[in-house]
């Protein structure tokens, strides 16, 4: 059934990943852990060490719980690390990120994780991290972040806005694209609007996965989980489904 987990590049030509899921993953489909797999795959590591960075939900506990209930029964040496309570030590941050092969940002609000992000010195840790060759990952807000254009919560500013992300990758990125119809029309409208960058739109259960600043490959845990490039085009944003892997064929 996971046949296809196992089309990685060659570390040693890859110095740069990011896997950005719409969803699904442990969080949200505990019972298909393709993606998760895929992702630790990519370590080229028989057991790789994975950080879960739960910001985004404020360091929820049932959160971290369900990380932890999944990772441990596979491949992996499981951590975490929680932001937003208590006071943090950069050194000792950065000493723990920089020992890790995989960081895995969860989903929540975008703008407290890109908030509690700099105000830690997280943010810049993350890119050092990442340009030394740890795969960043992470689902919905925690796929956001990566880029340049992040689509706020409006729960948090009362209507969806642009905020600034790491930017380690241009563009935006619209997660949980079939499923949460006014998150996809915000997206389209910001973008038509030039509020947004272009971007992509990916459906749970389907992750792009970049390398360098490059799209390399996009890959699904469902035959009809896919993902899209959004675009402006003139007054309205057009989309364009994506070729895509999936990691169930035979």
């Amino acid at each position: 059934m996971i046949a296809n987990l196992n089309i990685v590049p060659k570390q040693a030509q890859v110095k740069k990943q990011i896997i950005a899921l719409g969803g699904g993953g442990f969080s949200d489909d505990p019972g298909n852990p393709m993606l998760d797999l895929y992702i630790i795959v990519q370590s080229g590591k028989p057991k790789p060490r994975i950080c879960f960075l739960p910001t985004a939900s404020g360091d929820a506990i049932d959160y971290i719980e369900k990380f932890y209930k999944a990772y441990e029964r596979l491949p992996a040496i499981p951590s975490h690390l929680s932001l937003t309570k208590g006071k943090t030590n950069v050194r000792r941050l950065e000493s723990f990120i920089l020992s890790q092969d995989i960081i895995f940002a969860g989903g929540g609000s975008p703008r407290l994780i890109m908030k509690v992000w700099r105000k830690t010195g997280m943010d810049k840790i993350i890119r050092k991290a990442w340009r030394r060759g740890i795969i960043l990952s992470g689902m919905s807000a925690g796929a956001m972040c990566w880029f340049s254009d992040v689509l706020s919560n409006p729960k948090d500013d009362n209507n969806f806005k642009r905020i600034s992300g790491l930017g380690l990758l241009t563009g935006s990125l619209c997660p949980h694209y079939n499923n949460r119809g006014e998150l996809r029309k915000a997206f389209s409208r910001l973008i038509a609007q030039g509020e947004l960058d272009n971007g992509f739109g990916v459906e749970d259960s389907c992750a792009l996965h970049f390398t360098g600043r490059e799209l390399h490959k996009v890959v699904s845990a469902y035959p009809s989980a896919k993902a899209y490039t959004v675009r402006k085009a003139g007054l309205k944003a057009s989309t364009r489904k994506i070729k895509f892997i999936y990691l169930g064929a035979d």
